[in-house]
């Protein structure tokens, strides 16, 4: 059924892509749909201030000895509140734009979306907590 509203989605989207058919075009709206994204966080954090960020240096590998898992608990997202619903939705339509976007790009290219979708779940599911990203 996923697989259904992946291409239920891939096809539409080539469908409603009329002016930026060209891949030049598709690739440089993607990289602005990510600095909207980029943009719209740091809106979040600067104009509305819902959400701050408190970064410094992540030193849990110097103090891990034990195992891979007790790493988890010593990473932090850096981030202190959470998105009020303005800011949300704004988000939430800067990446629907990116995913737009992303798309394009599959189709201009011939790539079938849920299947890079399913190859990369094989790849963090096998490799599991030993992926580190």
């Amino acid at each position: 059924m996923k697989d259904i509203i992946f291409d239920d989605f891939q096809n539409t989207v080539n469908e409603s892509l009329i002016r930026h058919k060209s891949i030049l075009d598709i690739i440089t709206k993607l990289q602005e749909s990510n600095a909207r994204i980029n943009r719209a966080i740091a809106k979040s954090i600067t104009n509305c201030g819902c959400i701050e960020v408190c970064a410094k240096k992540q030193d849990a590998l110097e103090n891990i000895n034990e195992d891979i898992e007790s790493l988890k608990s010593h990473m932090s997202t850096q981030i202190k509140g959470k998105l009020c619903n303005k800011c949300r939705d704004i988000i939430q339509n800067e990446i629907g734009n990116n995913l737009f976007y992303l798309t394009s790009l599959c189709n201009v290219l011939d790539l079938n979306l849920y299947d890079i979708l399913l190859k990369e779940y094989d790849k963090i599911d096998t490799l599991g907590k030993y992926s580190l990203r």
